[in-house]
């Protein structure tokens, strides 16, 4: 009988491409540990763990936590699961780095980074013509977020795009379309992994 093989994965994409959708129906089909920085800030403050309070010093004054405390989140979450979906993480290059290492000392390494991507005005007309609009979803302040992580996370694309673990996935095309390539992708990914 085989088990479910390991899966690490990176979901990547600039704001309003479409990826927390896609995340959602990625993880409930491939049985995916979900790992959203946010997420796991909320729930450490929630629990009021250490990794939260210290968290919460940060977060109260408006600084961004330090790198360090966000990995050691990620990677308390990752050793606890064999199948892993990280949304938004890493941002920088030095938190890619830092994955690499987190999960070198346990003897893992990703299996793949998903990079969903649209062109810019894609993503303008998109987050411009939310029924739910935020406060910064005008076109000037969706331009600068573009930018933002266009300037951050490049580096990051470049990095997985030359370790050969980078999969773009246009999402300028229907959630449907996206997510059909993003399924045989995962298939492809979870085949070449089976463990006998």
């Amino acid at each position: 009988m085989t088990r479910d093989p390991q899966l690490g994965l990176v979901l990547i994409g600039p704001p309003g491409v479409g990826k927390g959708t896609q995340a959602l129906r990625i993880r409930d089909e491939f049985a995916l540990d979900h790992i959203a920085t946010g997420d796991l800030l909320r729930e450490h403050r929630a629990r009021d763990t250490e990794l939260g309070r210290q968290a919460t010093q940060f977060m109260t004054t408006g600084r961004l936590v330090p790198d360090e405390l966000v990995l050691a989140m990620v990677q308390e979450r990752i050793a606890a699961s064999r199948r892993f979906l990280l949304d938004g993480f890493p941002r920088t290059l030095a938190q890619a780095h830092a994955l690499t290492g987190a999960l070198a000392q346990s003897g893992r390494e990703l299996t793949a980074v998903i990079f969903v991507d649209a062109p810019d005005e894609t993503v303008i007309e998109r987050i411009a013509g939310r029924a739910d609009g935020r406060d910064d979803d005008d076109v000037e302040t969706v331009r600068r977020r573009l930018e933002l992580f266009l300037a951050s996370t490049a580096p990051v694309i470049d990095h997985y795009a030359r370790e050969g673990r980078l999969h773009r996935i246009d999402a300028a095309r229907p959630i449907e379309a996206v997510y059909e390539d993003a399924h045989a992708l995962l298939v492809r990914l979870t085949a070449a992994s089976v463990e006998i």
